[in-house]
């Protein structure tokens, strides 16, 4: 690859950001530690659902972490950040499956646009962006000596848990996705299922596990049942686990105590869905959706639960041992 200037700024500056946040421990668990960029594409929601491909042209930088060194080929997981950008609790995540001989790869999707954080202002960036990075990345990866091309999965939080959710589409993935590439298991935490896309019941025929917490009033897990409730009558492997006294980030143990985000932008009243032309609506109104919309509020709560945390740890390993380790 080709370095700009532009570039090596990206890496570098994502290089701080990402290596920069786990404790000294976590070198124990990682054999290398690579900076990668990878050419992405900006696309707005509707040009995204329409099937655009030459958005606006970026370049993301990520953090593969390869847990041995040796020349087999290792199962990975592609980690997507949230509205707050690569937080300690995705490093957490990306040291448990290094712990268990499987990398990782930490995407930065925020940096390279300029970004530091959505949470204020979601317009900054449309919802299926992310979507995109997620399948370049897997597009790069699986290309990679050290990584086998059949044991990449995805794992989200939030925003990035939207974007993972999503990704299983076997619609998005024809417009969007590699070809004779695909993704192993779709790991969604606390997304947002609150869109109806159009073919939404045509997902991948991979494992999709959700992680919510029932407390959750940031993104509320209640429109999640009614769409793991379509995917299970359509016959597919989706299953929500909620956790009855978790929040939002519920899995950021740094957290000791809840804090709440008073301008923190949630459409947790909101139902979409798309209609023609890539067009989403407010399901209401039938007007296009915006977030100056009424059902748009501000304020949420993030906070930490060690029972959830524990056991979403547990059945994520569980998975990943099943799927990707083939135990």
């Amino acid at each position: 690859m080709i370095h700009t200037d532009r570039s090596w700024r990206v890496l570098l500056v994502s290089a701080c950001l990402l290596a920069g946040l786990g404790p000294s421990g976590a070198d124990a668990q990682v054999s290398r530690i690579e900076i990668h960029t990878f050419s992405s594409t900006t696309l707005t929601d509707q040009e995204f659902l329409t099937g655009k491909k030459d958005g606006k042209p970026v370049l993301i930088a990520g953090e593969l972490r390869i847990p041995r060194a040796g020349t087999d080929r290792l199962p990975v997981v592609v980690l997507l950040h949230g509205s707050g950008g690569v937080g300690g609790n995705v490093d957490d995540w990306a040291q448990m499956f290094n712990s268990m001989g499987i990398a990782a790869f930490i995407v930065d999707s925020f940096t390279a646009r300029g970004i530091q954080t959505t949470v204020n202002d979601q317009d900054q960036l449309g919802r299926l962006a992310m979507t995109v990075d997620a399948y370049r990345a897997l597009e790069m990866l699986a290309k990679h000596p050290r990584v086998d091309p059949d044991r990449i999965a995805l794992m989200g939080f939030s925003r990035g848990g939207q974007a993972t959710l999503y990704a299983s589409l076997k619609r998005f993935q024809k417009m969007h996705g590699p070809a004779g590439a695909g993704f192993a298991a779709y790991i969604p935490f606390y997304p947002s299922c609150a869109t109806a896309y159009l073919d939404d019941e045509d997902v991948a025929e991979r494992p999709i596990r959700i992680f919510h917490g029932v407390a959750d009033d940031y993104v509320p897990v209640g429109p999640c049942r009614a769409y793991v409730g379509r995917l299970r009558k359509a016959g597919k492997d989706v299953q929500l686990t909620e956790y009855p006294e978790a929040h939002h980030v519920f899995d950021w143990s740094a957290l000791k105590s809840p804090v709440r985000l008073a301008q923190a932008q949630t459409a947790r009243h909101c139902r979409t869905e798309e209609t023609v032309n890539g067009v989403v609506v407010n399901s209401e109104s039938k007007q296009p959706f915006t977030n100056k919309d009424p059902c748009v509020e501000r304020g949420a709560t993030i906070a930490y639960n060690s029972q959830a945390h524990a056991e979403a740890q547990k059945a994520v390993r569980d998975l990943a041992s099943t799927v990707l380790k083939g135990k």
